[in-house]
């Protein structure tokens, strides 16, 4: 029984399929795919998962209707309880958050968390789902994107502390080179600033390598409780803090400098992890990556970095696999790819296997006892945060 009164709760087994463009299978497929290899990897099968959560972004991304029912038996949720719910990109973190949930309270002794993800194959493409979701007077007649508004965001970054563009480029230098190691990965690749810097301009300061890939993929982990972690694996994963946080929509009403939502995310996690000093604490981090600047900002979100320091961590090679706080070790969105839930939840997956000293050439060193997740969404509002050890 944790401080909470809850039950603990334990992540037993993680699988993922590639995360590619234009995957062959079809959502269920993907969906199929991910919790079979989470099963077998614990020697369960489908008849020892009593609940399932299911998270995938707005149905329009993968441009199914209902698609919550549709994944549902590639979920293994056939007959059982099955939550699905949705905060974007901050889908992933959160999904694991619910099945959290679902076991700490009691009502269920295992659960299987799912995210999935199809983008390549919905045509228009889901980026047009979102000029009808910003306000009707103040935004949309400015006919605003996801690429317009981050960049919107960048620059303001950028502005309030001084930051040059090299210093953020740094992050997919990093992020490609890590997934280079990753059998899922999409992106690996050796690139340098200057091909970061000399790749299109998207929307000035975003270069092309600056984003992360439109992504196909699907991932999965196994949630148990305590009493039941321990007869399934010897090496189970303990969550022990979760946190989230949603603030207003209105992106243009607020500054965009700081994530706010992250910081009060993040402190409702180590305030249940009972973490006094993140930074010492803290072996692993894997931030949300999306772009860039979105791993910087989020890093000082998550009270890793000074306001405007992250940059200087990345210069000084603080973030790097072997550095004194490995950050993104997976690869991250950049490297990996960005099948939208499904990241958040390849993040956790990775400190899964991080923390288990499972991660093969990912490896960090050192033994990490302790891990971060973390992951936004939405309209630039959504904080999601999830600590695990070993």
């Amino acid at each position: 029984m944790s401080k909470t009164g809850l039950r603990r709760v334990a992540a037993v087994s993680a699988g993922m399929t590639k995360f590619m463009r234009r995957a062959l299978e079809t959502p269920n497929e993907l969906a199929y795919g991910a919790t079979s290899a989470a099963l077998e990897s614990a020697e369960m099968t489908r008849k020892d998962i009593e609940s399932v959560v299911i998270g995938t972004a707005p149905d329009a991304f993968d441009g199914i209707h209902m698609n919550g029912e549709y994944l549902t038996d590639g979920a293994a949720g056939l007959g059982l309880p099955t939550l699905r719910g949705y905060v974007g990109g901050g889908t992933g973190v959160f999904s694991v958050i619910q099945g959290w949930y679902m076991v700490a309270s009691g009502v269920f002794d295992t659960c299987m968390v799912m995210c999935e993800e199809k983008m390549s194959a919905c045509q228009p493409h889901p980026q047009g789902a979102f000029l009808t979701i910003f306000d009707h007077t103040t935004e949309r007649p400015l006919q605003p994107n996801l690429l317009w508004i981050f960049a919107l965001e960048m620059n303001r970054y950028m502005s309030a502390y001084g930051i040059d563009k090299r210093d953020i480029a740094r992050v997919a230098v990093k992020n490609k080179r890590n997934a280079l190691d990753h059998p899922a990965a999409q992106l690996g690749a050796e690139i340098t600033v200057d091909d970061v810097l000399e790749s299109e301009i998207m929307a000035w300061p975003v270069n092309r390598l600056d984003v992360s890939p439109t992504s196909d993929g699907a991932a999965a982990i196994i949630l148990a409780a305590e009493g039941t972690a321990e007869r399934i694996t010897d090496k189970p994963v303990w969550i022990d803090g979760v946190g989230w946080a949603l603030d207003t929509a209105y992106w243009a009403t607020r500054d965009l400098a700081y994530p706010r939502y992250v910081e009060v995310a993040a402190r409702r996690a180590y305030d249940m992890a009972g973490i006094k000093e993140p930074r010492k604490e803290i072996n692993i981090v894997e931030p949300y990556d999306p772009f860039t600047y979105k791993e910087l900002h989020h890093l000082e979100g998550l009270q890793l970095a000074d306001k405007g320091g992250a940059p200087q961590l990345a210069a000084d090679g603080v973030l790097d696999r072997d550095g004194n706080m490995p950050s993104c070790p997976s690869g991250g969105l950049l490297g990996v790819g960005n099948p939208i839930a499904a990241a958040g939840l390849m993040k956790i997956c990775e400190l899964f296997w991080q923390l288990r000293e499972e991660a093969g050439a990912r490896q960090v060193p050192g033994q990490p006892t302790t891990g971060l997740a973390q992951a936004w969404g939405d309209l630039m509002q959504v904080g999601t945060v999830v600590i695990m050890r070993r």
